[in-house]
């Protein structure tokens, strides 16, 4: 019991930073219709109710796709497909329009039913929908008539805030009506795309079925940028699969200024807290830019280098530094900042009268040593130094001579250091010496 206690205050310990960081922001998410199907749909209730009690603005665009194909079987009939695109008759709008609603009514139950055995209870939680979409029609396209299958024309994006601001979840129907009264059948992802483009939301989050996007070695992928997602994926064949569809529709959502959209398994219980308020989510990411950039250290991030190197002081891998001395030190500091996250961090100190510098203070976090972080920050410490003059790099160490003679150091003797630099050498630690020249 103790050992659960304490992972769960860990947990919540270090979901705090993204607790705060996701209130009062706007989040669109996308879920089909297996969710009510198969009878998940009360857990993520919960979980929405939660992350609307930590001030996040919430919309929820649900499909109804299995509730549709049920009424259509249950007529004899099937909503017909050309060139991979639905073609919705008469018959298939009344089906449509049933499926929808009642997927509606299901959800707006459980937003008020469900909350009362959840944490939730007593809260007086609102879900607002509405005619918030205006669509248009497919039309024809490669000779066939789409008929009652329509596109996204305009979101009503000043109707969906007031109702946001008044702190409801709102939910937005795959069903849209064009301005002189017809109903058309729309993709509800496609809204979902809309509406968070619109909204200039936040994030954008799909729970798509089956399993998540993968690596070549069978690891799931976590994050891709803009440009590799167009890369891997823009070009795939419109049969390539629901999840391919659902990569480009959020590189069409980055396009239109989207800054994260997230790719989350729907079967997975609890995957909206877990991408959320985890560092390393449970998903993938897609982002215009990279999830982890290099910069410059601030005095803001001293207290994460603190926390980053006090492993490695403790047992005597690194000189311990006072907060005092990094202060003083923060401008030699270079940082990997993930989400706001210090998860590695390295010093170029320039050695005064000389063209030498030395690199100190290189740690990369436990939990991400299995990429290339380490030899990102050499390289990025290398061209600083080279920026500034420099034609040789020094680093002392006493653990990872090996890894810097991988990145093309080479040891020398501690004669070879400048009289500066070998005047503070603590001939008790025994550091080795290496020596890299630039070129």
């Amino acid at each position: 019991m103790t050992d659960r206690l304490d992972a769960w205050v860990d947990w919540f310990r270090q979901s705090s930073p993204f607790i705060h960081a996701h209130r009062g922001r706007t989040f669109v998410i996308s879920v089909g219709g297996e969710a009510l199907s198969e009878g998940t749909a009360a857990a993520l209730v919960h979980d929405l109710a939660l992350l609307n009690g930590l001030g996040i603005r919430l919309v929820l665009v649900p499909g109804a796709r299995p509730q549709v194909e049920e009424r259509l079987n249950a007529r004899g009939a099937a909503i017909r497909y050309a060139n991979g695109l639905r073609v919705t008759d008469a018959e298939a709008l009344d089906a449509v329009v049933d499926a929808v609603g009642s997927v509606r009514l299901a959800i707006e139950a459980l937003f008020s039913m469900g909350l009362a055995n959840s944490p939730m209870a007593g809260l007086r939680l609102q879900v607002a929908s509405g005619n918030f979409v205006t669509a248009r029609p497919l039309g024809v396209r490669a000779g066939v008539d789409h008929l009652h299958t329509g596109e996204v024309r305009r979101i009503d994006t000043a109707a969906v805030r007031q109702r946001l601001d008044d702190g409801a979840v709102v939910l937005m129907s795959p069903l849209g009506v064009s301005p002189t009264g017809e109903q058309f059948n729309l993709y509800a992802e496609d809204v979902a795309v809309a509406a968070a483009r619109g909204l200039q939301a936040d994030k954008l989050l799909f729970l798509h079925e089956g399993e998540g996007l993968m690596n070549a070695d069978g690891t799931p992928l976590g994050e891709l940028t803009l440009d590799e997602a167009r890369e891997r994926f823009e070009a795939a064949p419109a049969d390539a699969g629901p999840l391919h569809a659902q990569v480009n529709r959020a590189i069409a959502a980055c396009r239109g200024g989207v800054p994260r959209v997230h790719l989350l398994p729907r079967r997975r219980d609890g995957a909206l807290l877990g991408e959320l308020f985890s560092r390393d989510g449970v998903g993938t990411l897609i982002m215009p830019q990279a999830f982890e950039r290099l910069r410059a250290a601030g005095i803001n991030d001293i207290s994460g280098i603190l926390a980053l190197i006090a492993p490695l002081e403790a047992d005597g891998t690194l000189v311990r530094r006072t907060r005092e001395r990094l202060e003083t030190e923060i401008d030699d500091f270079t940082v990997m900042d993930r989400e706001g996250t210090v998860v590695a961090c390295a010093a170029l100190h320039r050695i005064d009268g000389t063209s030498a510098a030395e690199i100190a203070c290189l740690v990369v976090h436990p939990d991400y040593r299995d990429g290339h972080r380490g030899r990102q920050l050499l390289a990025r410490l290398e061209r600083d130094a080279l920026a500034a003059g420099c034609d040789r790099l020094f680093v002392l160490t006493t653990r990872t001579a090996h890894w810097f003679r991988e990145q093309g150091f080479a040891p020398t003797a501690t004669e070879s250091l400048p009289a500066e630099r070998r005047a503070f050498y603590n001939l008790g630690r025994g550091s080795k010496v290496l020596v890299k020249a630039l070129a």
